[in-house]
């Protein structure tokens, strides 16, 4: 039974998994797409989306926590730096799973995991949104059509 079963443990123990996840999301941060198994890339998205929350509010605190999340200097510095103001008005889903089919030597189910805001081929045709909100109630009515007097129109032909 899998009662309370919130982590998928793919078959590692804990520090393999940890060090694994750190490893497969310092790849994404840099590479900003990677190939992997389903199970892994759902696992990633877990792990990865909120240290991509975090590094919105680029604090001492903040990177410190992430830090100690993933242990690559480059990585944090990349995240914080590029990755964090192409999502800075995203509140949430930071990445993508793209399932690719079956590798060809174990016949495992593929994906390709990315960020989402680095993709160009489906952030092409989309439109940005206004921001602004506007109330409909009790606000002034739009004018209406001034009236055109056809009679006077016709006498004058």
């Amino acid at each position: 039974m899998r009662h309370g079963k919130k982590v998928n443990h793919l078959s590692r123990q804990t520090a393999h998994r940890k060090s694994m996840l750190a490893n497969m999301a310092c790849s994404l941060i840099e590479h900003k797409r990677i190939n992997t198994t389903v199970a892994k890339a759902k696992a990633l998205k877990l792990f990865v989306e909120p240290l991509i929350t975090k590094s919105k509010e680029d604090t001492t605190h903040n990177r410190r926590i992430v830090m100690s999340r993933i242990r690559q200097k480059d990585a944090v510095t990349e995240l914080f730096r590029d990755v964090a103001a192409k999502v800075a008005n995203r509140p949430g889903g930071y990445t993508r799973i793209i399932k690719l089919g079956n590798r060809l030597g174990d016949n495992a189910d593929m994906a390709m995991i990315e960020l989402v805001d680095y993709n160009e081929l489906y952030n092409a045709g989309k439109v940005e949104k206004k921001t602004t909100r506007r109330s409909r109630r009790g606000g002034s009515k739009p004018a209406a059509a001034p009236v055109v007097d056809t009679k006077a129109t016709n006498e004058e032909e």
